[in-house]
């Protein structure tokens, strides 16, 4: 990304950060979620329109939030389970 904006650059790198962390529990293991994710990234990397980087920082915070999601959704289950009477 060579973007004028510093802000810009600052919040995509802090958003990859923060999927590369939640990556980390991934159900498919953390290389692959890793890969991933940097191949996501890597293609976008010759946005230079901010529009389009603010849309792409939008999209990896809804991507973030359906992680985060199924990680509760996961640990739910798990409780329910564990403590179910059935």
């Amino acid at each position: 990304m060579t973007s004028t904006n510093p802000a810009l650059r600052h919040q995509v790198i802090r958003i990859y950060k923060d999927l590369l962390y939640l990556g980390r529990e991934y159900p498919q293991g953390y290389d692959f979620f890793r890969t991933r994710l940097h191949r996501a990234f890597a293609s976008q990397k010759n946005l230079t329109d901010e529009k389009k980087i603010r849309k792409g920082i939008e999209r990896a915070e809804f991507v973030k939030k359906e992680i985060e999601a199924l990680y509760y959704l996961k640990r739910y289950r798990t409780l329910r389970q564990r403590y179910d009477k059935s």
